[in-house]
């Protein structure tokens, strides 16, 4: 087993060696993504592996998460091609001015060098971080969970080949084998070796990076996210954007876990609701909910809770503003959605709501970066330092200044 210090150490150098240029990236790409359709089958049965192992142990929505098939990598070898389509992020001048000395000082955008991403069960995230860490300049360190360890190594022994088709060095991404607490230890605190660590999953691995890291760090957040129904919504839109927010993959980070309910549209919207969700959603509700529904009775915990599966907590409001007030005093700061037909409701909600992705009339399960145009996505900021939302190439770059002179001097 390769030790986690010395795929650091063989990171590093790589870092700094000379850039790759757009082509040759593109290319790289392009290689990885056939590769990883090539060695589908090889994939499948890694996954099943996983699978197998995984049941009786965890529940049947994460069992999904976890879950590969032939659609899902068509999906993930589709997003590495739309991250080769996308402009280059690395070595653009995103400002300039002209001292009146004449130096000419430009802000420009460079890779971060090594950037290390910690997550758990979902190995879609090993083809995406992989793809958007090459095509931004970086060399990656992927430390996935021991959980999907099988189809993270297949995934990446897929792209790796990928990148030896393409005549690219196969050190661009690295797996850890190490799937212990030490290794993601490591990578938390290895200073002078990891530019940047990602943590993605749950609450646990984010606060143990957050609080435990001494390397920089980017949050990506926890998702309970909320949807606000007011008076004037629109009872059918409203009910098939709660339904997709919360149903249409549960486990995800976007899914809808609280619903706030304006009192005067209340009796009408939590009956529909009820009928057309309670056989496949539990609803747990606070007093006033629980006067229009059988709903069980909601806790406090339940209003801070990422479910992660088919429950959603329901609650009464007065209007827009103790909704705001709720999802302020709640929020993860991921993503929020008022459902209205009231423009001034909504310009209140767009304004004071303080997530990464505010809607208006729409899912929440928008927030994800091949919907915001990113290819795909390699976690999403709740942070404001940064990057905030769904991050692409564009924040997986940091900038220098670069200063052209002809003998200044001060």
């Amino acid at each position: 087993m390769v030790s986690t210090k010395e795929i650091l150490v063989n990171a590093k150098a790589l870092s700094l060696s000379a850039p790759l240029t757009e082509d040759i990236k593109n290319r790289a790409l392009e290689a990885m993504a056939k590769s990883l359709i090539d060695s589908t089958d090889e994939i499948l049965k890694e996954n099943e592996k996983d699978i197998d192992a995984a049941k009786g142990k965890i529940s049947d929505v994460m069992i999904d998460r976890l879950r590969l098939t032939s659609e899902r990598i068509e999906g993930m070898a589709k997003g590495i091609l739309e991250v080769s389509s996308l402009s280059d992020p690395v070595n653009k001048v995103l400002e300039s001015c002209e001292h009146k000395n004449g130096l000419l000082i430009e802000k420009t955008s460079v890779p971060f060098g090594v950037v290390a991403i910690i997550y758990e069960s979902r190995p879609n995230v090993t083809s995406d971080a992989a793809a958007l860490g090459f095509k931004s300049g970086n060399v990656t360190v992927l430390r996935g969970g021991k959980e999907a360890y099988n189809s993270s190594l297949a995934i990446v022994k897929a792209l790796k080949k990928g990148l030896n088709n393409a005549g690219v060095s196969e050190n661009y991404i690295s797996l850890i084998e190490d799937t212990t607490r030490e290794s993601a230890n490591e990578l938390m605190t290895a200073r002078g070796l990891v530019d940047l660590l990602i943590p993605r999953g749950g609450k646990g691995l984010i606060s143990a990076c957050t609080e435990n890291a001494t390397v920089p760090v980017i949050e990506t957040g926890t998702g309970i996210c909320h949807i606000f129904v007011d008076k004037s919504a629109d009872i059918e839109m409203a009910l098939n954007i709660i339904e997709n927010a919360k149903t249409s993959r549960p486990s995800v980070c976007n899914a809808a876990e609280v619903c706030l309910i304006h009192k005067d549209i209340a009796p009408k919207i939590l009956k529909a609701l009820y009928e057309k969700l309670s056989n496949k959603v539990e609803f747990r509700g606070d007093s006033e909910v629980l006067k229009h529904i059988p709903a069980l009775a909601a806790t406090e915990a339940d209003f801070d809770t990422e479910f992660l599966d088919y429950i959603m907590a329901l609650k009464v409001v007065e209007g827009v503003e103790e909704a705001v007030a709720h999802i302020a005093a709640h929020s993860t700061h991921h993503s929020e959605s008022i459902i209205t037909e009231d423009t001034a409701a909504a310009e209140y909600f767009t304004q004071r709501v303080d997530s990464a992705a505010v809607y208006v009339n729409a899912s929440t399960r928008f927030t994800d970066g091949g919907e915001f145009g990113l290819g795909c996505e390699m976690g999403i900021s709740t942070q404001k330092l940064h990057a905030r939302g769904p991050m692409g190439l564009r924040e997986l770059n940091t900038y220098k200044y670069i200063i052209k002179g002809k003998g200044q001097i001060r």
